[in-house]
């Protein structure tokens, strides 16, 4: 069965309206450096899992909508481009340090699903977003707390 998987992003720093605007409404998740969430990436991502993209310092927080992994883990360029802002001099092309995978817009949560309303909703206690301090950038979802979620929107 595909994984699920919740994405964070600050919509000052990549949006879900950026992805919606992308050609082919196709972005690659580049950037993550922190290594556990790159391990979740880079290790446990395949193309067909469900992603929740999360806008992370919004007012308020809330999933977006649903996205799906279409191209499966890879070298992040970016951490061997010294103008970027992802630069890392310990990342080469013959040793990658970090990954990314593309993401592919599948459709809108309307309204989109508030932290406030997340932490309400019965079921969902153990879910990492919801756990105090954690603040992983990828993190896996179960198939019921993905399901919770979806029915707050049916």
């Amino acid at each position: 069965m595909a994984g699920i998987w919740l994405l964070k992003s600050e919509p000052t720093v990549f949006s879900w309206d950026d992805l919606k605007a992308a050609p082919n409404q196709t972005t690659c998740w580049e950037g993550v450096r922190n290594y556990q969430a790159r391990n979740f990436l880079r290790d446990q991502m395949a193309v067909g899992d469900r992603v929740l993209f999360y806008h992370s310092n919004a007012n308020p927080p809330a999933i977006m909508g649903i996205a799906a992994v279409v191209k499966a883990a890879y070298p992040d360029h970016f951490a061997w481009d010294p103008q970027s802002k992802y630069f890392d001099p310990k990342s080469t092309p013959d040793m990658p340090r970090w990954f990314m995978v593309d993401i592919q817009y599948r459709r809108d949560l309307d309204p989109p699903v508030t932290l406030p309303e997340l932490r309400r909703t019965k079921g969902l206690e153990t879910m990492l977003l919801l756990q105090k301090g954690c603040r992983l950038s990828v993190q896996p979802v179960t198939e019921a707390q993905w399901q919770l979620i979806l029915d707050l929107r049916s």
